[in-house]
């Protein structure tokens, strides 16, 4: 199937969920990565802040680690500190980010990247939504690209294959309600 047809069918799939699936399979999820050495042993974590019924992460963003969440900044993604309570902007696309005067967040100084996705594969690539931030900020040029990455996705959404480009990179994880799955890479 070609990506944009199975990302509208999966979007449309993520739509139909009902609020009390979709809390709960959230929930599952926190609970995963709570338990995970990964989130455990980091200090700063990128996240982000939930969109058209995405999993939604908030349940962990409390003030034992360090949060990131980004702006989108000219076809890319700046990353800026967020604590909580503190005030939240809507981008041109409708999703929340931190206020644009909020600090900035250097490479060095983060430790985990939870990357929002519609499908990921059993060989760690993902199905964005075609806007290539997160592509670019994977990529093998980036300075972000050496990062530990888990992908959020709701199980169904979990596929042994999906459809990649030359300049998609895998990530190192998968996160779903039903657990947390380290890629084994080829390479």
């Amino acid at each position: 199937m070609e990506k944009a047809k199975l990302r509208r069918s999966l979007l449309k799939t993520r739509k139909d969920m009902s609020v009390e699936e979709w809390r709960e399979k959230s929930d599952r999820i926190c609970s995963h990565l709570q338990s995970s050495p990964w989130f455990a042993e980091a200090k700063t974590v990128l996240a982000y802040f939930s969109f058209r019924q995405e999993p939604d992460l908030s349940p962990l963003f409390t003030d034992n680690h360090t949060w990131g969440f980004p702006r989108c900044v000219d076809k890319c993604l700046s990353w800026h500190h967020w604590q909580p309570g503190e005030p939240l902007e809507k981008n041109i696309y409708g999703i929340f980010e931190p206020s644009a005067d909020s600090p900035t967040l250097q490479p060095d100084a983060v430790d985990l990247i939870l990357v929002p996705a519609i499908a990921c594969d059993e060989r760690g690539y993902r199905l964005g939504y075609g806007g290539g931030f997160y592509d670019r900020l994977l990529s093998a040029e980036s300075e972000w690209s050496s990062h530990a990455t888990i992908g959020i996705i709701f199980e169904e959404a979990f596929f042994p294959l999906l459809p990649t480009e030359e300049w998609d990179r895998p990530l190192q994880a998968v996160c779903t309600e039903k657990g947390l799955r380290e890629i084994i890479s080829d390479g």
